[in-house]
């Protein structure tokens, strides 16, 4: 298959993660910094990074932890580190292990803008 008629993983995963809230009305898709993401009462919790990473704002401490253990990496806008956004990248070799993953990334996400 040409790349024009695969789709795209990290859309997909997306699309996955935003249908199991749709009975929730609080949450809805929308934009961050040009890409499609996840917003809980119009503030973004989780939005897919142009290199098929999935970004999502966590606690301080648990976005160390995730970097600290390789799972994540830092996001950088500019020249800044954010503090509490960390990427989650997609596997190729383990689409069914970066969907678990990202769900389980975009829960804690979800959980925490929240409750901000």
């Amino acid at each position: 298959m040409s790349d024009e008629t695969d789709p795209d993983p990290a859309q997909a995963f997306l699309v996955a993660i935003a249908a199991e809230y749709r009975h929730d009305p609080a949450i809805e898709m929308g934009t961050m910094l040009r890409s499609p993401g996840l917003r809980v009462g119009g503030k973004i919790f989780a939005f897919l990074g142009g290199d098929q990473r999935l970004i999502v704002k966590l606690p301080r401490a648990r976005a160390l932890e995730a970097v600290g253990t390789g799972t994540a990496h830092h996001v950088t806008m500019g020249s800044r580190t954010m503090k509490e956004w960390v990427a989650f990248p997609l596997d190729g070799d383990d689409l069914d292990g970066t969907l678990n993953t990202w769900r389980h990334a975009a829960r804690e996400a979800h959980d925490f803008v929240a409750g901000i």
